[in-house]
């Protein structure tokens, strides 16, 4: 059985973790529950991933894979698939990236508060981590949304990611209020957020 090391409020391990809840492969791996944070890896697993990040999903009989997009392209290429459809690839890999990034940005600011001593926070430093967060938010909601909007059956990566991403924000970004403005984009979470593995996995 393969394992893989997450902590529930990572947006990065619950992209992994929707994947397996629609594609039907939850029983296919133990969840090892890790934690850590760029000043203390202690309780993460840097034997199988040494940038001591999460996810790491580690195979019967093969090397750890780590970083969630390494991660769901091995599920999507062993699993059922689909994932990432040929004919849309281009935009469901930079859909993806796009929240991917966001979901970086939105870590940062977190870790800005718990990792440095209070006189050491740097305010514009999280400040322009939201603008990034801002500025991507608007392409989904313009550029980006057509694919996003895809018939419910037409599942891919780049739709998960974007619902994981904006589930974080919700979970600690709150008060910034992603939503303002971008009608289109909050709809649509509106509808993505009420999926079965959208509720299995919300953080908190």
């Amino acid at each position: 059985m393969m394992q893989l090391f997450y902590s529930p409020a990572s947006p990065f391990a619950r992209k992994v973790l929707v994947l397996l809840h629609e594609t039907g492969r939850m029983g296919e791996v133990a969840l090892r529950h890790a934690q850590g944070s760029p000043t203390n890896s202690v309780d993460m697993p840097v034997r199988e991933n040494p940038l001591g990040k999460l996810p790491v999903l580690v195979r019967e009989g093969g090397e750890p894979l780590y970083d969630s997009r390494v991660i769901t392209r091995y599920l999507d290429a062993t699993g059922k698939g689909g994932f990432y459809p040929d004919d849309a690839l281009w935009d469901v890999l930079t859909i993806e990236a796009t929240a991917d990034g966001i979901m970086d940005a939105g870590v940062l600011m977190v870790y800005e508060l718990r990792c440095r001593p209070e006189a050491e926070q740097s305010q514009d430093w999280i400040d322009a981590q939201w603008e990034k967060i801002a500025r991507a938010l608007d392409v989904l909601d313009s550029r980006w949304i057509r694919q996003l909007n895809r018939a419910p059956d037409a599942l891919d990566m780049g739709q998960i990611a974007v619902g994981c991403a904006l589930g974080y924000l919700d979970f600690r970004h709150h008060a910034r209020n992603w939503r303002n403005g971008r009608g289109a984009l909050d709809d649509w979470f509106a509808t993505f957020s009420t999926r079965d593995s959208m509720a299995a996995t919300a953080p908190g």
